[in-house]
């Protein structure tokens, strides 16, 4: 499960939630100090990290930030992160952070762009990393399908994948694809990592992927079949605000749970 403040005393003081693993933006914890640094420290003694990214913008046009990344280089190995993982988008340029995740165009010469740098920064931190499909509400110039697109990072780069089951159903309801024949068409043999996480409909053409929602169960089918066609992985449950009562997030969990024990061996489950 996502590490936040919010919801930290649960994790640190009460016990109420205990996952196999936490996830954390390096964005939010690097150099941090004081209370929260101590917290962190303590996080990461207790739980295995995973490392999901916000702003290295593998898609922008400038140069990576190498002073960035060496920082989460150096992050890894202190926390011994077991995963690092980024968004197939762009969030900066010309130096102007966005703070936001915009879609990169479907095209031959984004996927040059992208597989050049992806091998830029899994050469810099001697590993591989993970890119996430992410959601999106308008196709921007394409050339190809966002499969093909995806395929193509992914094969060219040697990344591994990040599957988003959520945003999969999102992006399928709002550009009406059918979201199975999508898992089914991905590079399954890498994906790394699972997210799951709620949404929002907010019009009757419209779904929102807010990550402060409960998992739907047309979502939770959608993972299962999933599961079904895929080796253990890990598998986040993504909650980043409007948190409910624990006791839901524990709820939320124990699904994910029942669902990967039906597949996976019994002692590899999901957090």
């Amino acid at each position: 499960m996502g590490f936040r403040r919010d919801i930290a005393d649960a994790f640190l003081k009460t016990n109420e939630i205990n996952p196999d693993f936490v996830e954390v933006a390096p964005e939010n914890w690097i150099n941090m100090g004081g209370y929260w640094g101590a917290q962190f420290k303590e996080v990461s003694h207790r739980f295995p990290v995973f490392l999901h990214g916000l702003s290295l913008s593998i898609g922008s046009p400038d140069e990576l930030d190498l002073a960035f990344l060496r920082q989460v280089k150096n992050f890894i190995a202190e926390h011994d992160v077991r995963v690092y993982s980024e968004h197939l988008s762009f969030a900066k340029m010309d130096n102007a952070h966005l703070y936001d995740l915009l879609p990169i165009p479907f095209r031959e010469d984004s996927v040059k762009h992208l597989v050049a740098r992806i091998k830029q920064v899994q050469d810099f931190l001697e590993m591989p990393i993970a890119i996430e499909n992410v959601s999106y509400y308008t196709p921007v110039a394409a050339q190809m399908t966002e499969s093909e697109f995806i395929n193509q990072i992914v094969s060219q780069s040697g990344c591994n994948l990040l599957l988003d089951v959520n945003n999969v159903y999102v992006n399928a309801f709002n550009h009406h694809y059918d979201p199975y024949e999508f898992i089914s068409g991905m590079p399954l043999d890498r994906v790394a990592y699972i997210h799951m996480a709620g949404h929002e409909q907010v019009s009757p053409t419209l779904i929102v992927d807010t990550h402060g929602e409960a998992i739907i169960d047309p979502v939770y089918d959608l993972f299962d079949f999933t599961v079904a066609k895929l080796k253990p992985v890990p598998v986040l449950l993504e909650r980043d605000f409007n948190f409910p009562e624990i006791r839901m997030l524990n709820h939320e969990m124990n699904q994910l749970r029942s669902i990967v024990n039906k597949y996976w061996i019994k002692d590899v489950v999901p957090a």
